[in-house]
């Protein structure tokens, strides 16, 4: 069993994928994962883009004119280290492409919280922003952890100057490979408003390559080290902890 420690981040969890990033069903996963997301396994996945260990794949939805994305990778991190990026409120902007504001708000616990954040799109397109609430769990026995976001919009008020993205669905699963940490990330979000075909294709593609990318270099910072996993009497995930203290 992991050791527990005394020192934990401030906060609550990060608004990971920025709305369009901002996560692969499995059975620990199936009885939370939200319907609009399709299966890991599902037939009609087209590999778009592989870059190093990252592999992004697309899929249509009937019930939108936005694809859905798969991006799979095998980050040189361990899933410590990840997870103590994932509970920094602030993560977002360090790791998720174009994520320019990323806060927690509200009551919450390490299960169940929200997080306010904003997406950045070129010129002369407006910035979209999300209210998710992020639910995490995490099973000793698997040593999978799960995370599950979804857009909750009427949490917070809206800005003038900024699109709220009313449907955003997105599922990670975190899984130990020893040292490093096979990562799958499944989401669908729609944006909202018109948006030129091209910049929809790029953010599909583009941003879960550079968000996984830089995800690995951020997990090697000072700041990240020295995690460690706490699961309670039944090996359920609590919490995640610095063992310095």
């Amino acid at each position: 069993m992991r050791k527990t420690g005394a020192h934990r981040f401030t906060g609550l969890a990060s608004a990971i994928s920025g709305g369009l990033c901002a996560l692969l069903v499995t059975a620990l996963a199936a009885a939370h994962a939200r319907a609009e997301l399709p299966a890991e396994d599902a037939d009609g996945w087209s590999l778009r883009k592989e870059a190093d260990s990252i592999r992004v794949y697309t899929i249509d939805r009937n019930d939108s004119s936005f694809k859905a994305f798969k991006a799979e990778a095998v980050l040189d991190a361990p899933i410590e280290n990840l997870m103590a990026v994932m509970m920094n409120p602030q993560s977002c902007i360090e790791w998720v492409h174009n994520c320019t504001e990323s806060y927690a708000f509200g009551k919450g616990n390490f299960h169940d919280r929200y997080a306010y954040s904003v997406n950045d799109m070129p010129w002369p397109v407006t910035d979209r922003d999300y209210v998710l609430r992020i639910r995490t769990r995490g099973n000793q026995a698997s040593g999978e952890i799960i995370m599950d976001l979804n857009a909750t919009p009427n949490q917070r008020a809206e800005f003038d100057t900024r699109v709220r993205v009313d449907r955003s669905d997105t599922l990670y699963r975190f899984i130990p490979e020893g040292d490093k940490t096979r990562m799958i990330w499944l989401q669908h979000t729609d944006p909202n408003g018109a948006l030129p075909g091209w910049l929809v294709n790029s953010l599909l593609v583009d941003i879960p390559v550079r968000s996984l990318q830089a995800l690995e270099q951020v997990a090697g910072k000072d700041r990240y080290q020295g995690f460690e996993l706490v699961y309670d009497e039944t090996g359920q995930l609590v919490d995640v902890r610095h063992s310095g203290n």
